[in-house]
């Protein structure tokens, strides 16, 4: 969740100093950003926030700093409660039970706590996988996982996990979970002004020594006819302008799955809207935010390296491109509402815990599903290759038709 919760009272405090490692951390991924700049002579926003997030071992996702839990920059819901886990294995059973040779694959596991509480549900409920594989870009991270999974897991669940650094190259039938990966792919950045369109690049300001922003008229023809439709859309533009975001890397994304996926699913959870309610004409900022240590801010300037940079997801983009990539769209719901369908409620029962505990598992119950937390500000969009059942996270409301 990044920050949804644990940000909303800081917003207006100032920015901690990070720490003299961590700024000689970003001063390095920074230099290597520059020399890049001093190359190419552009960046568009997307190739800086690549760059800040993914350069290796120095880019926010490849570096060893922490970034999920209290000593990080956010908090996910797999990490607020096994439950959330545990509800997606169900609908991982329904589908699991289906293929010939069943899978999972999971992008980047963060911690590891997802996959250490889907594969014991898995085995709890009596479902056999093959393999859960776990797609993981940060050396770091996986390393973290292997740590805690071979700690946390009896031997025969632990040698079911095969970690991957790119896609598998023979197909597979499985269900592919991606928790929060959608808002963290690069995207580029708009600005709609009265007489024109614009794309945000970067530059670096010698003189301020920092990196800021660039706009230029958009030359890239498919940016272009985005801009024109939006304009349509929002209407006349003040002299503030209208800034706003689109990730164009989904497609390619959700081709490359299709190729490789034989039957199965793809459950994909994020924060964000349908495009009606994503580029409305009051979002003048559009979505782009920052996490560090628990503040939401705007600036992905702030010390590279050092602060996660996202943005909310267009559900619809997701919907198309999944459509026209060969899956088909077998749902699309709120996360309260993909718990609730999924045996939320018979779970949260646990009449043997003791008071404190059952507490405990109100309040993670609360957090996961109020729309004031992440129950509604967070979707499920499910993406299906000949797998033809409805799906029971979806079954308490279905919201397709606001796509």
């Amino acid at each position: 969740m990044r920050s949804n919760t644990s940000s909303k009272n800081h917003r207006h405090t100032a920015l901690p100093t990070p720490s003299a490692e961590g700024i000689k951390h970003s001063q390095q991924l920074s230099k290597k950003i520059r020399s890049t700049l001093t190359r190419h002579k552009q960046l568009t926003f997307a190739q800086y926030m690549d760059k800040a997030l993914y350069t290796p071992e120095l880019g926010y996702y490849a570096s060893a700093l922490p970034k999920i839990g209290t000593q990080g920059d956010f908090i996910t819901a797999p990490e607020v409660s096994p439950i959330f886990s545990r509800c997606l294995a169900h609908q991982a059973i329904q589908v699991l039970e289906q293929l010939e040779s069943p899978n999972i694959l999971e992008f980047g596991a963060g911690s590891g706590v997802m996959a250490k509480d889907i594969l014991l549900e898995l085995a709890q409920q009596g479902q056999a996988i093959e393999r859960y594989y776990i797609l993981e870009i940060s050396a770091d991270l996986q390393q973290r996982q292997i740590t805690r999974l071979k700690n946390e897991l009896p031997a025969e669940l632990y040698k079911k996990i095969v970690w991957l650094s790119e896609l598998p190259s023979k197909p597979l039938s499985a269900v592919i979970i991606a928790n929060e990966v959608l808002d963290a792919m690069p995207f580029e950045r708009l600005r709609i002004e009265p007489e024109q369109a614009l794309q945000g690049y970067v530059i670096y300001n010698e003189i301020a020594e920092k990196f800021e922003w660039d706009y230029r008229p958009i030359v890239d023809s498919g940016l272009q006819k985005f801009a024109n439709q939006l304009i349509k859309n929002i209407g006349k533009v003040s002299h503030l302008g209208y800034e706003t975001e689109i990730n164009l890397n989904i497609k390619p994304w959700l081709k490359s799955l299709n190729q490789r996926l034989t039957q199965g699913a793809v459950f994909l959870i994020d924060y964000g809207y349908t495009r009606q309610e994503y580029y409305q004409p009051a979002r003048v900022m559009g979505t782009l935010r920052c996490h560090y240590q628990h503040r939401a801010h705007s600036n992905p300037f702030f010390y590279p390296g050092l602060q996660d940079i996202t943005a909310h997801v267009d559900f619809t983009a997701v919907a198309e491109d999944g459509f026209d990539s060969g899956f088909r769209v077998a749902g699309f719901t709120t996360q309260a509402n993909f718990l609730m369908g999924s045996g939320l409620l018979e779970m949260s029962a646990a009449p043997e815990a003791s008071i404190t505990e059952q507490i405990k598992i109100a309040q993670q119950i609360k957090t996961l599903t109020l729309p004031d937390e992440m129950g509604e500000s967070f979707k499920v969009i499910a993406l299906t290759k000949h797998i033809d059942h409805p799906l029971i996270g979806f079954s308490v409301r279905d919201l397709r038709h606001q796509l």
